[in-house]
C-alpha cells in the first residue's frame, strides 16, 4: 500500500503560481504512475498529469499543457505539481494519487486512466481570486 500526503494548496491572486506538494510513504515502489487531479464543487474530479515513475514520463490532459508542469523527486519520495499563471477556473480540491502496475497495460494507457488510480491523499485547497 502507499499512502500519500498533498500540501502547499492555498489562496492565491489570479496570475499567480503554486506549487503543490505530495509526499509518498509505504510500499513506493509498487506505484508506477502517480498523478494530479482536482475537483471543484459541483464538477466531476478530472486528471490534470500524471508521471510514470520507471522513466519520469509525463502525461498531461490537454486542457492543462503549458500552465502546469509535473515533476518527482524520487529520493525524497515526493510528487510536485506546479501550476503558473493561476485563473479563477483553477480553484478546486487538488488530490495527488497512484497506481500500481497492470499486466498487459502500456506505461501510457495505465498513467491516462483515471480509473486506475487506488491510492488517493486526502487533497489540498486551491482557491483562486
Amino acid at each position: 500500500h502507499v499512502q500519500l500526503v498533498e500540501s502547499g494548496g492555498g489562496s492565491v491572486q489570479a496570475g499567480g503560481s503554486l506549487r503543490l506538494s505530495c509526499a509518498a510513504s509505504g510500499d513506493t515502489r509498487s506505484a508506477s504512475c502517480m498523478g494530479w487531479f482536482r475537483q471543484a464543487p459541483g464538477k466531476e474530479r478530472e486528471r490534470l498529469t500524471s508521471i510514470y515513475t520507471t522513466t519520469d514520463m509525463p502525461y498531461y490532459a490537454d486542457s492543462v499543457k503549458g500552465r502546469f508542469t509535473i515533476s518527482r523527486d524520487a529520493a525524497k519520495k515526493t510528487l510536485y505539481l506546479q501550476i503558473d499563471s493561476l485563473k479563477p477556473e483553477d480553484t478546486a480540491m487538488y488530490y495527488c494519487a497512484a497506481t500500481d502496475s497492470k499486466p498487459g497495460l502500456s506505461a501510457g494507457f495505465l498513467c491516462r486512466a483515471s480509473y486506475m488510480y487506488t491510492y488517493w491523499g486526502q487533497g489540498t485547497q486551491v482557491t483562486v481570486s
